[in-house]
């Protein structure tokens, strides 16, 4: 008798196998006779699809894509994650880009992508609306979960891109590739993270301060100085203008606490903004003569570098998941004004903690950063940091050490955040694009014999290849 149950059994899970593996089978489009791009996208399980735009010479995916909330108890709930893919060739590399924040719904190449001539699959960062769990569990928005969010898009899509994958990012977007990299070191061919902030120590800021008080020309600074000074010394009629415009605009204050406070944070982010975003040729549109200057002058120049939308619950609601991550794991810089006499400062640099809801809990983790960076200095492999000189974010940068291997770091001299390798010196910019073509698999000989010879394989195309830095108001990487 119990032979015989167990036969049945045996042949009940053969039966139950069998059909598992037909309806697996059913939904590959090999099995249908479907090479269709978009078909073998959708064949993915937890893949659907939201648009396709056409572009020339590409097509364009916005997907989504079902992930756990929470990687290590993948039981415990799911959420649909953005992702688009920008596919030229599943014989081409691919490109893993995401920007840290909203994924962009628009057709464009990333700096790698051009030089590649490759695929491009760009993500949205966990917690960013509509890429957010619901109800949000807050706790599970850690660098760690965000990686393997990438780990599993990657494992997904290999099976339809099986040529070589570098992934990429700029600022908050280069952290993520590096700590992508750091968690799962064998996914990826080659890292290139642009212009990347390495807060090891959040406490031992020192390093911008230094960066501050050497910058670009004295000229320069001791203009953007004084009208940082001069918006703090006018602080009761500018406010009356800020309280005008939170009128008209529906602002409110409700998470950092006041106008006051909101003011004062935008005043100080200007200096640091500036350099963020403009080149020292830009210092010519800061008034000369602060304290001639009208107080139209003043409000026009902070609100044009700062934002004075910036820290009101408007402002802050989008980037809720980058300061609460800054105030429990990436960190946050404090910096000091000297040329700013102590009776203007009501509040100095905020943390972090005052730009997230208070209804959601916050505890800071200090050795995240440590770990990543140690990871770097002994373990690099095929990465590439690339920085720019005028840029705030890299007066703390990656660095590596003896442990690296293959593996590089960048200054693009007079550039800002958006520094590329196109902004580099040209020995520097020819063996980057050589790396990035070897780690792509796709280097020409001639590159491989020299890397002079590298240059990037796609021509440029005004309509996807973004130079501008990306903008983000207010104090974020």
């Amino acid at each position: 008798m119990r032979k015989a149950l167990r036969w049945l059994l045996a042949l009940t899970v053969l039966i139950g196998t069998l059909g598992t593996a037909g309806a697996a089978t059913a939904a590959q489009p090999e099995a249908t006779g479907s090479t269709d791009i978009k078909d073998r996208l959708l064949a993915v399980e937890g893949m659907s699809l939201v648009e396709e735009k056409p572009y020339p010479g590409y097509r364009f995916f916005v997907l989504n894509y079902t992930q756990p909330v929470d990687h290590r108890h993948p039981s415990k709930g799911t959420f649909q994650q953005r992702i688009t893919v920008l596919h030229k060739d599943t014989a081409r590399p691919t490109v893993f880009y995401t920007g840290g924040y909203n994924v962009s719904t628009t057709p464009s190449r990333r700096e790698p992508t051009q030089i590649v001539d490759g695929n491009q699959v760009s993500m949205e960062y966990r917690f960013f609306t509509p890429s957010r769990p619901d109800p949000a569990d807050w706790s599970k928005l850690d660098i760690w979960q965000a990686a393997s969010d990438q780990h599993r898009i990657f494992s997904a899509l290999k099976k339809i891109y099986p040529e070589n994958w570098i992934s990429t990012g700029g600022s908050k977007g280069g952290m993520t590739a590096t700590y992508y990299e750091r968690f799962y070191p064998r996914d990826m061919d080659g890292v290139v993270a642009y212009v990347a902030p390495n807060d090891v120590v959040n406490d031992e800021d020192s390093a911008y301060d230094r960066f501050f008080a050497t910058v670009g020309t004295k000229e320069c600074r001791d203009r953007l100085n004084a009208v940082q000074r001069e918006a703090l010394v006018r602080r009761e009629p500018l406010e009356r203008t800020y309280a005008e415009q939170a009128a008209e605009n529906g602002w409110t204050f409700t998470t950092i606490g006041s106008l006051d406070r909101a003011y004062e944070a935008v005043v100080l982010d200007y200096v640091w903004g500036f350099w963020q975003y403009s080149l020292e040729s830009d210092c010519d549109t800061i008034p000369a003569d602060a304290k001639n200057a009208t107080d139209e002058e003043i409000w026009n120049s902070v609100d044009t570098v700062s934002g004075f939308s910036a820290y009101t619950d408007q402002g802050l609601e989008t980037y809720t998941p980058y300061y609460y991550q800054a105030g429990t794991q990436l960190g946050a810089p404090t910096i000091h004004f000297p040329y700013i006499e102590k009776k203007y400062l009501r509040y100095g640099y905020q943390p972090p903690r005052n730009f997230v809801p208070r209804s959601i809990p916050m505890t800071f983790q200090p050795y995240a950063m440590r770990d990543v960076d140690t990871w770097v200095r002994h373990h690099a492999r095929h990465m590439l940091f690339v920085y720019g000189e005028n840029d705030p974010w890299g007066a703390e940068p990656f660095r590596l050490g003896r442990g690296a291997r293959d593996s590089y770091v960048f200054t693009a001299p007079g550039l800002n955040h958006g520094a590329n390798v196109a902004g580099l010196v040209a020995d520097e910019k020819a063996l980057a694009t050589a790396r990035i073509l070897d780690w792509a698999g796709v280097a020409p000989a001639a590159v491989r014999a020299d890397p002079a010879a590298a240059k990037p394989l796609a021509k440029f195309d005004a309509g996807l290849d973004r130079r501008d830095v990306e903008r983000e108001p207010a104090l974020r990487p």
